[in-house]
């Protein structure tokens, strides 16, 4: 039997990247959904198992199963089921979703977050990663991202290289983003700190 975890959670709090995530779009595209069988499902973090939980699909809903304890208290099995629900596509198939088993609830959603008991990020009042950061962190991210995908080396304040095998109408497209990116977060520095744009520049 799959044991999840003892309740604890990411690093953040209040937010969805607190949460282990079961997403019903990835269990679609790995066709686990198809099985009429027990399977065994893990989430890694830095390449090490985390934890764990298992499955059993059935006709229109999976049976979840895990151990689960609260701190300082002892482990509890649990078992119940999700009931899921499929939606056409416009260009054809069908899209999978949970209806989320909180009390009370019942949803449409595409994922499920980590608790006691998985349920929807409205059950657990959470807020998206992003919804917590300001302008300024906003940028950065979007900076960052974008550095991470022209080969993620050197500072905020290095010029971005084009990867190999990358077109170079993709890479312009992505330096303009960037630029626009680290206008806004240096905009938000500078007005956080009391200064000029130009001081914050001057920083960098």
């Amino acid at each position: 039997m799959g044991g999840w975890g003892s309740g604890k959670r990411w690093d953040s709090k209040s937010t969805t990247d607190s949460y282990i995530q079961l997403d019903a779009r990835r269990l679609q595209r790995e066709r686990v959904l198809d099985r009429r069988y027990s399977f065994n499902w893990q989430w890694s973090r830095d390449g090490e198992v985390v934890s764990n939980i298992d499955i059993r699909p059935e006709q229109d809903r999976i049976i979840l199963t895990y151990r689960h304890r609260r701190s300082g208290q002892e482990w509890e099995r649990r078992e119940y089921p999700v009931r899921l629900e499929r939606t056409a596509c416009h260009y054809g198939g069908e899209r999978v979703w949970f209806l989320c088993p909180g009390l009370g609830c019942g949803k449409r959603v595409a994922i499920l977050y980590g608790g006691e008991v998985f349920a929807c990020r409205h059950c657990y009042c959470l807020a998206y990663a992003s919804q917590r950061e300001s302008h300024g962190d906003r940028a950065d991210s979007r900076a960052w991202a974008i550095r991470k995908r022209c080969g993620g080396w050197g500072s905020l304040f290095d010029p971005l290289l084009r990867p190999k095998g990358m077109h170079n109408r993709t890479f312009r497209q992505l330096e303009r983003s960037y630029t626009v990116a680290i206008g806004c977060s240096e905009a938000a520095f500078a007005k956080r700190m009391g200064m000029s744009i130009e001081d914050a520049l001057n920083l960098g």
